[in-house]
């Protein structure tokens, strides 16, 4: 009998929201963003150590024997929603979750792997999986020396490599990372070569595609609660300026056919809510149809989440086109996103095949 999935938040999630909110509007509001922009790194200082050490957010899926928080991805999923909602640059998708489920899923064998998760658990070093951000989860990393479009290689400390005899763990001092111009400005992006036979072998062959494999999973499965919060954002942001803004002596959004627009949008998160929600869930208790709730989740937020950002841009009228205003952050954040971890046609074509598979005879 397959266990209920629980979409509900825990008062434990609410109180970690609550203090991720907190810190994120004192410290990464929407000016301090377009203000870092304008310079060569959109990072805040200080801020990871904040939440990823003060918080502990850094090692909410690694256990407390292995020196994390022993949470799940299901509280994970929480702080992301809220990273989402603020357009915050920080590695958490690749180095928190991405990064540290890859390591998790070779911490049974000890070594190497072992060491390295407790250093990201403490927020003291950084890694990131280097593999496209474009990169599916159930596509196979093409190893070569040189990566392109390696999101937040730029502040890792760390690099996962995956090359044709396993996986490596390479201190960025012995890799090239050059940054590259990316559509979402608050993550960047680089192109990143290392010398063959450099850096410690964490796993051979199959092993180290499958936890590969097992790290893409849980960040596109994760990635839908960011596209989620960022559609949140969108859609409270867009209602406060309608009822706000004025024409013809009365507010824009008494309007009927702004009414009806917003009222789908809100209709259209409900939806994300619950997919998102069911994908952490998923996650979170092993669930054998991970990878197709997973599936489900991207296709649909990331829809979702554009959308959003489109009708914030819109229905802000004027000023939703300005370099001054917000919007445009959330709608490139929206843009690139839809296309991280696979993009929207490659989940429906996993959805497709999934169900086949599942269907009787």
């Amino acid at each position: 009998m397959t266990a209920q999935t629980d979409l509900l938040y825990s008062e434990t999630e609410d109180d970690l929201r609550a203090a991720v909110r907190a810190l994120l509007a004192d410290r990464a509001g929407h000016q301090t963003l377009l203000d870092r922009i304008e310079t060569d790194s959109p990072y805040v200082p200080g801020l990871w150590k904040s939440l990823a050490g003060d918080i502990g957010a850094a090692g909410l899926l690694v256990p407390e024997a292995l020196g994390g928080q022993g949470a799940t991805h299901r509280e994970a999923a929480v702080v992301l929603e809220e990273l989402g909602r603020a357009v915050t640059p920080l590695p958490y998708l690749t180095g928190a979750v991405v990064a540290t489920e890859t390591l998790l899923a070779l911490a049974g064998e000890g070594g190497p792997a072992v060491e390295l998760l407790a250093e990201l658990a403490s927020g003291e070093r950084v890694a990131v999986l280097a593999v496209p951000l474009s990169a599916a989860p159930d596509a196979e990393p093409r190893p070569g020396p040189t990566v392109a479009g390696v999101a937040d290689a730029v502040v890792a400390d760390v690099l996962l490599v995956p090359r044709a005899d396993g996986l490596y763990a390479v201190p960025a001092g012995e890799a090239t990372v050059e940054p590259q111009t990316p559509l979402d400005l608050t993550r960047p992006l680089a192109r990143v070569t290392t010398e063959p036979g450099s850096g410690t072998r964490l796993a051979d062959g199959d092993a180290a595609r499958a936890a590969v494999r097992r790290g893409l999973l849980a960040g596109a499965g994760l990635l839908a609660s960011e596209q989620l919060g960022l559609a949140e954002w969108c859609l409270e942001e867009t209602v406060r300026y309608t009822r706000e803004r004025h024409q013809f002596n009365r507010p824009v959004g008494s309007f009927q056919a702004l009414k009806h627009r917003m009222a789908q949008l809100w209709l259209d998160l409900v939806g994300a809510r619950a997919v998102a929600r069911a994908a952490a869930d998923a996650l979170a208790t092993g669930s054998p149809d991970a990878p197709l709730t997973v599936a489900v989740a991207q296709a649909y937020c990331s829809r979702t989440a554009v959308r959003a950002a489109e009708e914030c841009v819109q229905l802000h009228g004027g000023i939703g086109m300005t370099w001054e205003h917000p919007a445009h952050l959330a709608l490139k954040r929206a843009k690139s996103d839809q296309i991280a971890l696979g993009s929207t046609g490659r989940h429906q074509d996993v959805i497709a095949d999934l169900m086949d598979l599942q269907a009787p005879a």
